[in-house]
């Protein structure tokens, strides 16, 4: 395993949830077609799903409303019966990927501060994490309504560094797609993605990083000795 060269003076990484921690395609693809199931609609394919989540879940929503021909004016009903849903499996059709756990703690053993920034729902978020066992390692969890913007905007970034305490320069983004990076970037964060996510379809290679990595405890030989603090 070739180490990442990571910056140094690490205080700090904010890790994004779905296509970087959890694989949650099947979480998405039971709850918007029940959703569409009550709306007398046809469901979405899971290619479609993979290509259109990571803009927040009015995006997904949206854009899966105009797949099926549906009118804009069916938002709101189909945002509630979404909700309804995705609250009842939550979890049940995802699964952690292979190396975030050990990702994780190597990356709290080396002292970093650790936050989850997702553009999910907070309260899609906190579920997740606790019935995956990844809360533990988390000082803040943010979602996607916790801030006035979601990424790529960098504000959620430069927010989550507030509560951390640490500064961009010094705080890890890792994630899965161009949203990711996007929002490091201008949040003066530096970034490394994971090759397995979702980025809205496109090849995540493409998109400039740090480094592309297959798993994220491909991170550890890179951490520092714990911090002195």
């Amino acid at each position: 395993m070739i180490p990442v060269a990571l910056p140094t003076g690490l205080q700090a990484a904010i890790v994004d949830l779905d296509g970087t921690m959890v694989d949650t395609v099947g979480d998405f693809e039971a709850a918007l077609n029940a959703m569409l199931g009550d709306l007398g609609r046809p469901g979405v394919s899971r290619g479609f799903i993979e290509r259109t989540v990571g803009k927040g879940s009015e995006h997904l929503i949206r854009s899966t409303l105009a797949q099926v021909g549906a009118e804009p004016s069916m938002y709101d009903p189909a945002w509630q019966r979404y909700q309804h849903h995705y609250v009842a499996i939550n979890g049940r059709h995802s699964a952690v990927y292979a190396g975030v756990v050990e990702g994780l703690q190597a990356l709290a053993a080396a002292g970093l501060k650790l936050a989850c920034l997702t553009n999910k729902p907070t309260a899609f978020a906190k579920p997740l994490l606790a019935a995956k066992g990844l809360d533990r390692y988390f000082q803040a969890v943010f979602g996607g309504d916790a801030f006035e913007r979601k990424k790529p905007d960098p504000l959620p970034l430069q927010r989550t560094c507030d509560a951390l305490g640490s500064l961009p320069a010094h705080t890890l983004m890792i994630g899965d797609s161009a949203n990711d990076a996007q929002a490091a970037n201008a949040a003066g964060c530096p970034v490394v993605l994971v090759t397995y996510g979702y980025n809205h379809g496109d090849p995540i290679r493409e998109v400039p990083a740090l480094a592309h990595i297959d798993r994220i405890d491909a991170l550890a030989p890179s951490l520092p000795t714990r911090l002195v603090r």
